[in-house]
């Protein structure tokens, strides 16, 4: 199976970070997860609350658990909340069912990571997992 290096994890969290300047942003956290969920890279900007990092790999822990970009799992929790709720009581409560948990597609359409943000509103977050992946020479699956 394809893997994620830590060094494409890094570009993916510089360019995401770069779009978040460029659209001039509250502060973010990134999280990048390999292919099996395990975190390959977090960084976190001044001023991020407490909270952001683990609300970052959540969404991303939730959308490769589940095989679907968060904004799928944010549709789905409208229509079943008691689904998601299932899931994420199975998934210890680690699971974020929001937009900014991107999966991380090589040219294939292998599932080779997943990327979480969170900092601003959650399609902000989505639109600079997008940019990092792109960045990084991957497609980007939201879900959407």
């Amino acid at each position: 199976m394809p893997e994620l290096s830590l060094s494409q994890a890094k570009t993916i969290i510089a360019a995401a970070f770069e779009k978040a300047a460029e659209l001039n942003l509250k502060p973010m956290a990134i999280a990048v997860l390999g292919p099996g969920g395990n975190l390959k890279a977090c960084e976190c900007q001044d001023g991020t609350s407490l909270m952001r990092p683990k609300i970052a790999h959540g969404k991303a822990f939730g959308a490769i658990s589940m095989g679907l970009g968060s904004r799928a799992l944010f549709e789905r929790a409208k229509q079943e909340p008691f689904f998601i709720n299932a899931m994420n009581t199975l998934a210890d409560g680690a699971l974020v069912p929001v937009p900014g948990g991107v999966l991380v597609r090589d040219e294939s359409g292998n599932l080779i990571g997943a990327v979480g943000i969170t900092g601003d509103t959650s399609d902000n977050d989505e639109q600079c997992a997008i940019a990092g992946i792109a960045a990084a020479g991957y497609q980007a699956d939201t879900g959407g």
